[in-house]
């Protein structure tokens, strides 16, 4: 049997993170033959109902988890981790803007960011999930300087799944024909789910709608789909993210097979990006963990002016929370 990897969970308590957890320990992340032990972070008022979470998991009986930690410090929760998954923030609620969750939410991740440093195996991968997510990324890679920045991610896969659900939908068809559609830029409603390459069944995927409706109604759907979803449920994505993040991490860990995925990640330029900005890309991952940016891939002029518009916005956002960089 495989030797345990250290999984931490941050706001393992929460919406998310009680959808993830479950998803971790059955293995269908990092497989079903690879035992974890998992290390939840929460804040203290929040370690009761932590608390019952582990008795649960305890329940279930998982044979991957071979121990189960739960604690307010962040030290403990990251010792020695292999893969963080960087979910406890504040959610955004009806009447709160970007800018209000940047403030909020961006200094939790200096306390976290300098936790991993000193803690973290310096192979760790961390995906950060709570929102903004890619500038909390940003903000917790900026302070573990010890952490390779190939070791920090953010997660788009939600909005990649969400167009790839929107494809489905119109052409009648289940969603696991749809490929190598993927996301450009921030996880907001500027992102651009691109489709230049994307397949239905093994055909181009703009061959098959007209780009009135791909630029139209397919991407206002995919851009406004978070939105929508609090409109209608009174709550932020929670399922759905607990499973995109557990999409992005399984392919960070065990290999895309050749499929683009989106993954934000801190840019070396690529595509005109400035160099460091947390920013979705275009991704393979090979089976040892290796994330390579697919380059040469063609930008019309509708797709260069999304891009810019995203690099604007991350960069805005770099600015408003420069002071804990």
């Amino acid at each position: 049997m495989k030797a345990p990897i250290r999984v931490a969970v941050t706001g393992a308590a929460g919406n998310i993170g009680y959808c993830l957890l479950w998803r971790i320990a059955s293995g269908d992340c990092f497989g079903h033959d690879q035992p974890i032990i998992l290390q939840l972070l929460e804040i203290t008022p929040v370690l009761e109902r932590l608390q019952g979470v582990i008795m649960e998991l305890e329940d279930s009986a998982f044979s991957l988890v071979h121990d189960i930690i739960g604690t307010d410090d962040a030290n403990v929760a990251f010792n020695d981790c292999d893969a963080i998954f960087l979910v406890g923030s504040r959610p955004r609620s009806k009447d709160m803007d970007r800018s209000d969750l940047v403030a909020a939410n961006g200094p939790i991740f200096v306390g976290q960011g300098k936790a991993i440093n000193a803690n973290a195996k310096k192979s760790v991968r961390v995906i950060t999930v709570g929102n903004p997510c890619n500038t909390n990324c940003l903000i917790a890679n900026a302070n573990a300087p010890e952490i390779p920045n190939s070791g920090f991610s953010a997660m788009t896969r939600l909005d990649q799944n969400r167009a790839g659900g929107q494809l489905a939908k119109k052409a009648g068809v289940p969603v696991a024909t749809v490929e190598d559609v993927f996301v450009w830029g921030n996880h907001s409603n500027t992102m651009y789910p691109d489709v230049v390459v994307g397949k239905i069944g093994g055909e181009s995927v703009s061959g098959r709608f007209d780009s009135e409706w791909i630029r139209g109604e397919f991407l206002t759907t995919v851009a406004t789909r978070g939105k929508a979803i609090i409109v209608a449920r009174g709550a932020s994505s929670a399922a759905s993210a607990a499973s995109a993040s557990i999409d992005h991490m399984r392919d960070w860990w065990q290999g895309s097979s050749g499929r683009i995925v989106s993954m934000a990640i801190p840019s070396e330029g690529w595509y005109g990006v400035p160099k460091g900005l947390i920013f979705s890309f275009p991704c393979r991952v090979s089976a040892d963990g290796v994330i390579t940016v697919v380059e040469g891939l063609p930008v019309d002029a509708f797709a260069q002016a999304k891009i810019d518009a995203n690099i604007a916005e991350l960069e805005s956002e770099k600015a408003a929370v420069s002071g804990l960089l």
